[in-house]
C-alpha cells in the first residue's frame, strides 16, 4: 500500500488544516454493483488489528480483512480538467463497474 508524492502532499495539507490525526485509514467494504468499494477515512486513533505503513510521509493504516483486496495498490490524487480526487492503481482489481463506484478482485 502506497502514497504517490501527490497523494501524500494533499493528505498531508488536509491533515494540517484539519488540526488532528495520525494519517490515512484505507480499506473496502462490500457495496456496489462489482461487489466492493474503497474506503478513505482519516485516522485519529489506530485500532489495536490495524496494519500501518508509511509513505512519503503519510501514515497509512489498513484493516487486515481488507489487505488480501488491496495489497499492492498505489493511492494517487489526480486533477482532471475540474474535478479531482484519489485514484486507485490495484493489480489485484479484476473488473470495475462501469461508474467507477466498486470493483471485483
Amino acid at each position: 500500500m502506497t502514497l504517490t508524492e501527490r497523494a501524500a502532499a494533499h493528505v498531508t495539507r488536509y491533515l494540517a488544516r484539519r488540526g488532528k490525526g495520525l494519517g490515512l485509514r484505507f480499506g473496502v467494504r462490500t457495496t456496489g454493483c462489482s461487489g466492493m468499494a474503497y474506503m478513505l477515512e482519516y485516522v485519529d486513533e489506530p485500532r489495536p488489528e490495524d496494519v500501518s505503513y508509511e509513505s512519503h510521509g503519510v501514515k497509512v493504516f489498513v484493516d487486515p480483512k481488507s489487505l488480501v483486496y488491496i495489497d499492492g495498490t498505489e493511492l494517487d490524487f489526480v486533477r482532471e480538467g475540474l474535478n479531482e480526487g484519489f485514484k486507485f492503481q490495484n493489480p489485484n482489481m479484476r473488473d470495475e463497474c462501469g461508474c467507477g463506484e466498486s470493483f471485483r478482485v
